[in-house]
């Protein structure tokens, strides 16, 4: 009996696409990675690549998207998982999620090389704007903090970025200790 071969559809072709992308501009960034390295990993012509994504920047915008649909998703865990109503609860445990979600540098990086990018690049920073839009008033309306709350747990949140991204935890200085004081890293 002979059996079938199913061919992938061009959304799983996408979203496999998406995959390999992160780590592709995770690991140098919207500058430094081309369409042809992404196109390499995901074991497909870049021809194709650019069938599923019209412009490079098109594909980048794209992963800074999905990003944000993890974060959105780690964000929703963390409040469902809260251990009380209390906003403080909240956005602790929502952190916490946070906190596990980056300990995959991938979607870190990716959320660092887009901030970068927004600096020059209009499209990117619409995104990245749009990304932050939905994600503050997400946080504020789940967790009922107060604006000075929600902006204290999006600048741990780039904190953590900072600690995440020099690797601060296998520095044993004061300075380190100050920037990390608090923070629990996965």
């Amino acid at each position: 009996m002979r059996t079938q071969r199913r061919l992938s559809t061009a959304e799983e072709r996408r979203q496999t696409v998406l995959r390999t992308a992160i780590g592709a501009f995770a690991a140098k960034g919207y500058f430094g990675t081309t369409t042809t390295e992404v196109a390499k990993a995901a074991g497909i012509s870049q021809a194709y690549v650019y069938r599923l994504f019209p412009t490079k920047e098109a594909l980048f915008v794209a992963v800074v998207e999905h990003c944000f649909v993890r974060v959105r998703a780690s964000l929703e865990e963390g409040a469902a998982r809260a251990t009380s109503s209390e906003p403080s609860a909240v956005l602790a445990s929502m952190g916490d999620h946070y906190a596990k979600l980056i300990s995959d540098n991938s979607l870190m990086l990716v959320q660092l090389h887009a901030q970068a990018a927004a600096v020059s690049e209009p499209a990117v920073r619409e995104t990245v704007r749009a990304g932050y839009a939905r994600t503050v008033e997400y946080v504020r309306g789940v967790s009922g903090a107060p604006d000075a709350e929600v902006q204290q747990f999006f600048a741990v949140g780039m904190l953590c970025h900072l600690i995440v991204s020099i690797d601060a935890g296998s520095v044993d200085a004061p300075w380190t200790r100050t920037l990390a004081a608090g923070i629990t890293h996965y």
